[in-house]
């Protein structure tokens, strides 16, 4: 339900919160100097200066700010401590954020920036001791299916309907979050609340492809438009050419280029590049938004959500044809058409290349970056502040059909834990839902470009400034991104089935292994591990509720070949009819609300 509460309706909520002050728990509360009146004064001070533009009006947004300040006064004076991984959109609420919430409401908070995977293992490590190291995280919606199966997060359905009423925020919207559906479970309960979203898209530059030269070169040698490559054999004849062909020798303006930007390094954020949706582009799996059904992007079968199997013997795909095709390619690409250093890169090093001017393409990049390549000066901006590259879907391979999901979109969500006590939950809540209020958010997406609210994505100032972001804002506001999706709530147990996929692809990258054994020694070590939770929801009764793993038997691959849907049978043609399509005929389509 939408609500358009001004000052009144919010004032109207005081009793309420003041009749919670007596129902909190943990310590006395320490000295602090903090006034009401203060604390309005921040409001309008931050209103003014800071949140603006913002898709409320001016009044609306004190109104939202009062809403805060009356709810947080049984908690005033504590310091409450919270933790997100380190990129742009959490660093504006680290640095500027908190200061704002702990002036506006007298909470202090402390914001903590560490890596992701620092985060789930923090994160581990409380659900593991029960002891309270931080009182809320934002940490990725890919753990969905992990936090629904157990019973150590607080599903936010509950809180906010019981113990968190009051202090749980009547302009919140939740109608109005675009990722929603990423955080809620197979029982329907909301268990994160979306805090950033990018997604990984298809990135080029734009004035490369529309040189008319270049365009001639490339039509001469392959026969077709060069354009936005739709498949991966369009892709790989781009990246052919860029590397090696345009000009005679791969150079443009006299430097080096290459058709392909990637990381190899056997590093944690190798798995992100494939479990972040790799499989789904190349047409593992079913068909089915968000996720594949009955076997989906991981590869993953499962049967009334009960997980039941990943290897093909089990009816699983991620040993399957179209998973060997997928990791086959990214190897070939990597060692043919990238720079020779980024088989020694991670993800992090990886993501500042294409903005040093020599990249022609990137079919997966995370739109995470996209404020880091819009700084004037780089080669890859205009005089005038607009990028020389755009954005458009990542190509899809040999094994996609209509129906697929086309691509990863991230999702960093609050989350709360049962071992954080009440009175510490209730203040982090507080904070977590004024990051995300409608006050502040469009200032938040200017800032990190990870839009989570579809007031913002439609406001003004966007489509004042679309030209900026390179197609950013036409893909937001298109039907389009549907295909994009994080991992769904088929992987049970995601901190312990992500770590498997890097170091099964890392042996593939060195050579030590075949596509087809690194992939089913990763398949194989997935169902052990599904095998351990079986045994574990029927140690532990009620671990998993009825959505936990039960492995299909071992049958010969041949007889899952033989039925309908994934695991698909490998192609006599893994190539295909390359095809583009004109960007800005694509773009026009996307306005058009197709």
């Amino acid at each position: 339900m939408r609500h358009r509460a001004g000052r009144s309706a919010i004032a109207g909520l005081t009793a309420m919160v003041v009749m919670a002050a007596g129902c909190t728990q943990g310590a006395e509360r320490p000295a602090s100097d903090y006034t009401e009146a203060g604390g309005e004064a921040a409001a309008e001070r931050w209103v003014s200066q800071e949140f603006t533009p913002s898709t409320l009006s001016k009044e609306q947004q004190l109104a939202e700010m009062d809403w805060f300040i009356k709810a947080a006064a049984p908690y005033r004076g504590m310091q409450i401590n919270v933790v997100s991984e380190t990129i742009t959109t959490h660093e504006y609420e680290s640095r500027r954020l908190a200061k704002a919430f702990t002036e506006i409401t007298g909470i202090r908070i402390k914001h903590d920036l560490i890596q992701e995977g620092d985060v789930v293992e923090k994160l581990q490590t409380q659900i593991q001791g029960e002891q309270n190291i931080y009182d809320a995280y934002v940490n990725d919606s890919d753990l969905i299916g992990t936090h629904s199966r157990g019973d150590y997060v607080v599903p936010l359905s509950d809180y906010m309907a019981g113990e968190g009423r009051t202090v749980t925020s009547p302009t919140l919207d939740l109608d109005d979050f675009i990722g929603i559906s990423f955080t809620t479970g197979p029982d329907k309960k909301i268990y994160q609340l979306p805090d950033q979203q990018f997604a990984n898209l298809y990135w080029f530059r734009y004035d490369w492809f529309t040189d008319p030269a270049i365009k001639k070169q490339f039509k001469d040698a392959y026969g077709y438009d060069l354009g936005v490559p739709v498949n991966w054999a369009a892709y790989e004849d781009i990246a052919e050419f860029f590397t090696t062909k345009v000009n005679g020798n791969g150079t443009i303006d006299g430097q080096k280029v290459y058709g392909h930007m990637d990381y190899g390094r056997k590093d944690p954020s190798l798995g992100w590049r494939f479990t972040d949706a790799w499989l789904s582009m190349a047409g593992n799996g079913d068909p089915g938004i968000p996720n594949g059904l009955p076997v989906d992007d991981w590869g993953i079968r499962v049967e009334n959500c009960r997980p039941v199997g990943s290897s093909v013997t089990r009816g699983g795909d991620t040993n399957g044809p179209a998973a060997v095709y997928a990791l086959t390619k990214y190897v070939d690409w990597l060692k043919k058409y990238a720079p020779r250093e980024a088989a020694g890169m991670n993800f992090s090093e990886a993501g500042p290349v294409p903005a040093q001017g020599n990249v022609a393409q990137q079919i997966f990049w995370y739109t995470s970056f996209t404020a880091d390549m819009t700084k004037p000066g780089l080669p890859v901006v205009n005089e005038d502040g607009t990028p020389k590259w755009r954005i458009a879907p990542s190509p899809h391979g040999a094994y996609w059909k209509d129906g697929h999901k086309l691509g990863y979109q991230d999702a960093g969500s609050w989350t709360l834990l049962k071992s954080t006590p009440q009175d510490r939950r209730a203040a982090a809540w507080l904070y977590a839902q004024f990051v995300t209020s409608k006050t502040v958010s469009l200032k938040k997406s200017i800032v990190g470009l990870t839009f989570i609210r579809e007031s913002d994505i439609k406001s003004d100032y966007f489509a004042d400034n679309a030209d900026k972001y390179g197609g950013l804002i036409e893909f937001y506001g298109s039907p389009a991104r549907v295909q994009w999706t994080p991992t769904g709530t088929n992987v049970p147990d995601y901190p312990k089935l992500a770590q498997l996929w890097w170091q099964n692809v890392a042996t593939a990258v060195t050579g030590e292994t075949t596509p087809q054994q690194s992939m089913d020694n990763l398949a194989k070590q997935q169902d052990d591990i599904m095998a351990r939770l079986e045994r574990l929801s029927r140690e532990r009764e009620g671990y998993g509720g009825q959505c936990a793993p039960k492995l299909n038997p071992e049958q010969p691959a041949q007889y899952w070949f033989d039925q309908p849907g994934a695991p698909a049978p490998k192609l006599a043609d893994e190539r295909g009819k390359p095809e583009t399509v004109d960007y800005d005929k694509l773009i026009a389509t996307w306005k058009q609300g197709n």
